[in-house]
């Protein structure tokens, strides 16, 4: 005969397997890094990036965090911030060192009294350059660590352009003018933030050389971090978002890690390059268990909806994607 806590485990253990799954219904914790800023009259991005905003207080950023606390009631959104001056912050997104600038978001997530506290981490939203920013906090510091990763219209691959100038927009034509002119100085890759992520396919070796950023975030040099690839394939997922229309990013399938011929445009899909070959980063490995997702957002750059929002938040940082299968556990 069975004992009574016997017959109370069976009993819970068919109860278990009637329901087949039990969901954690507690939401991480979520971070959002904004895209960048306008502080050189750039107009152009300053209105595709308007909904969203360009600072971590502006009110589209704002929206955002409410939309995703509506999704996933009881979510806790920190807006990443350089400064606790909004355009002190703005400002960041355009002028300063990524290595400087990434150190302090380290610090600041690891030390935050709610997100360090999370028993099961966070997740991670970002917007435009935003994303690439976040990936490398996932890749040099990732404490608290990521659970789900979502980018939308980030440069993960680098851009090959800097962006036009309004025509009267002297200000905006000479910081352009110095990123151009000087790309691979240590003055610009210290002081002005694209030029750190700026990767030119028939370039590579001054970018592999004097990158502040991206060639040590993307593995790219001869000596490869392993750090970086572990923590990035750690994840549970990451879905990169490409706009069908962007104009504003070049190439736009940077976005997917492509790479893209600025003079055939031909575009090597990342499946086919060195950097998921030789998983320098964990992506392959990422993708082989199923984590990893490339998205199409239509429209053009940041030109972003709650539907869609709504559709990612649900899909990414729900509590489902948490759920314990408990027919595995018995």
């Amino acid at each position: 005969m069975l004992s009574s806590s016997s017959s109370a485990l069976l009993l819970l253990a068919a109860s278990r397997l009637s329901y087949g799954v039990v969901a954690n219904t507690n939401p991480l914790p979520l971070v959002i890094w904004h895209g960048l800023g306008n502080p050189v009259g750039q107009a152009q991005i300053a209105t595709l990036l308007i909904s969203i905003g360009d600072n971590y207080d502006a009110d589209g950023l704002k929206s955002v965090g409410k939309l995703a606390e509506q999704v996933n009631p009881g979510t806790f959104v920190y807006n990443i911030r350089l400064d606790d001056n909004p355009s002190g912050d703005r400002a960041a997104t355009f002028f300063g060192n990524l290595t400087i600038q990434l150190a302090q978001v380290c610090e600041d997530l690891a030390s935050h009294p709610i997100l360090s506290a999370s028993p099961s981490g966070i997740n991670a939203l970002g917007f435009s350059q935003g994303g690439q920013f976040l990936r490398g906090y996932i890749e040099r510091c990732n404490s608290p660590p990521v659970r789900s990763f979502v980018t939308f219209g980030s440069q993960h691959n680098g851009i090959s352009e800097f962006q036009d100038c309004d025509p009267n927009d002297w200000v905006c034509k000479a910081a352009i003018g110095v990123m151009k002119s000087s790309t691979w100085s240590s003055f610009v890759q210290s002081r002005f933030v694209p030029a750190q992520y700026f990767r030119d396919p028939e370039d590579l070796s001054s970018y592999l050389e004097f990158s502040n950023f991206l060639a040590d975030i993307n593995n790219e040099r001869e000596t490869k971090n392993k750090t970086y690839a572990a923590n990035l394939a750690s994840l549970e997922k990451f879905a990169t978002y490409m706009f069908s229309d962007d104009t504003t990013a070049i190439p736009k399938e940077s976005a997917w890690f492509a790479e893209v011929n600025r003079t055939s445009g031909f575009v090597t899909p990342l499946q086919r390059r060195d950097i998921w070959r030789e998983d320098w980063i964990g992506l392959r490995k990422l993708g082989e268990k199923g984590g990893l997702d490339f998205r199409i957002a239509e429209g053009r750059h940041m030109e972003l909806n709650d539907k869609l929002l709504t559709r990612a938040f649900r899909e990414y940082f729900s509590p489902s994607e948490g759920i314990t299968d408990l027919r595995e556990e018995l």
